[in-house]
Parts: C-alpha cells; sequence; structure tokens
C-alpha cells in the first residue's frame, strides 16, 4: 500500500476542467498500455493559445489527478510554451511530478496518458490546420513516451 499526498487526494477529489469541449479544435484517446486507463483530451484554440482544455477520463485516481493538474498547467499557455523544450513529454512529466511530489513509484506510468494525449490533441490540432513539420515535432516526441510508461510496465511484471 502507499500513502496518497493532499494535493493528489484533491485534485482527486475536485478535478478541475472534466467535460467535452464540443467542436473542439483537437482531441484525442488514449488507453494507458500498462493499466488501460482511458483519457480524452479536448482543446479549444485561440491565437495559438491553449484558450479551454477539458478531459474524460476512465481511470485510477493518479490518472485523475493527474490530467486535472495537467490541464490547469496549460490552460492559457502558449502552444510553442508547451512545445517549447527539447523534450516536452519530459517537462511535463516534471511539472505533474513536482505538483505532486509523491506520486507512488507504482502510479508513475499514471501521469504520461495525460500528457500523451494533450500533445496528441494539441497534433490533431495542428494537422486540422496543415502544419505538418509542428505535427512531425510531435510525433517524434511521442515516438520517446513508451520509455515514461515502461517503469509502470517494469512494476507489473
Amino acid at each position: 500500500m502507499y500513502e496518497l499526498g493532499k494535493k493528489l487526494l484533491e485534485h482527486f477529489q475536485n478535478p478541475k476542467n472534466v467535460g467535452i469541449i464540443k467542436n473542439a479544435d483537437g482531441y484525442a484517446r488514449v488507453k494507458n498500455p500498462v493499466c488501460g486507463d482511458l483519457t480524452d483530451m479536448y482543446i479549444k484554440v485561440e491565437n495559438e493559445r491553449v484558450k479551454d482544455v477539458k478531459f474524460k477520463t476512465f481511470g485510477c485516481l493518479v490518472t485523475i489527478a493527474s490530467a486535472s493538474a495537467l490541464s490547469e498547467a496549460v490552460k492559457e499557455k502558449k502552444l510553442d510554451e508547451i512545445l517549447g523544450s527539447s523534450d516536452p513529454i519530459k517537462m511535463l512529466m516534471e511539472l505533474i511530478i513536482g505538483e505532486f511530489k509523491d506520486i507512488p513509484k507504482e502510479k508513475l506510468h499514471c501521469p504520461p496518458a495525460s500528457i500523451q494525449a494533450l500533445l496528441m490533441a494539441i497534433s490533431d490540432y495542428y494537422g486540422k490546420n496543415n502544419e505538418v513539420k509542428k505535427v512531425k515535432k510531435i510525433d517524434k516526441a511521442l515516438a520517446t513516451i513508451k520509455c515514461y510508461y515502461q517503469e509502470g510496465i517494469e512494476e507489473k511484471r
């Protein structure tokens, strides 16, 4: 068994930005390869800024809390801020882990699904706007996400 911190429980019990955005500019659904949790992410973009973000998830406490914290962190951010790092997945993982500081090791496979869903929703937005270079940049970053799930895969063996 593991202990859960206050912030983690707060985001689980009172998640922010839960729901659906009708006519979203970007959308993605991700199934966590470790545990099967599902996360849907919707974004509304104005002037290259995330004006709104919503999520729905069928998952555990850490999956829900991670999606909530991530959605709060990226709301009103410019897409370039989210993607500007040489490793946006690592940056976003550090953001979530920094927010909670106490994600149990056996649950570290949960946050990558929210990150993957967000980046795929941004990629969907760019794809709809024929921004092929930006889609390819996100695809390249997403190719590395398996290593973030890996720790969870090792725990399941």
